[in-house]
């Protein structure tokens, strides 16, 4: 019976994992830690989400659906 439990609670725990990884919120930040292909963001508001791509520690970037999303540079204006 106990072994039962600890087996729900680890599936559990893997759904509620899973699903709040694919609600991720969309944000704006710099790298703070890249491993392989995982990217670690500290968000404009001060929350960290971890995203799939590549981009180097410090790098301003946006985050879309999970994925990495190199930040937009302004356009060049003149004459």
């Amino acid at each position: 019976m106990n072994k039962k439990m600890i087996s729900l609670a680890m599936a559990m725990a893997f759904v509620i994992g899973t699903a709040a990884a694919s609600f991720a919120a969309d944000c704006k930040g710099t790298v703070k830690a890249v491993s392989g292909t995982s990217v670690t963001v500290t968000c404009a508001d001060g929350t960290e989400t971890t995203a799939e791509g590549t981009a180097k520690v410090g790098a301003k970037v946006e985050v879309k659906g999970g994925k990495i999303a190199a930040a937009k540079k302004k356009a060049i204006e003149g004459c």
